[in-house]
């Protein structure tokens, strides 16, 4: 059964652990920022910044998934 699904496992895990790591990121910015005093708009775009690059894998798992689903 696992040989079966292999795929399906790793990509799961793959995604799991991409969240895990921005989950991680953000609360490492958002200490970085709360110790030095960094004003509102730093941290905006520091928040800005980090959303911006889980976007993008957000982005590539929707495209990956029209792209399988439309058997390309």
């Amino acid at each position: 059964m696992i040989a079966d699904n292999y795929e399906q496992i790793e990509a799961i895990v793959l995604n799991v652990s991409l969240l895990a790591l921005f989950l991680l990121m953000g609360y490492a910015v958002h200490d970085v920022l709360q110790k030095n005093d960094v004003p509102k708009v730093g941290r905006y775009v520091a928040y800005g910044v980090l959303f911006l690059g889980s976007l993008g894998f957000i982005a590539k798992g929707i495209i990956q998934l029209f792209f399988t689903s439309s058997g390309v």
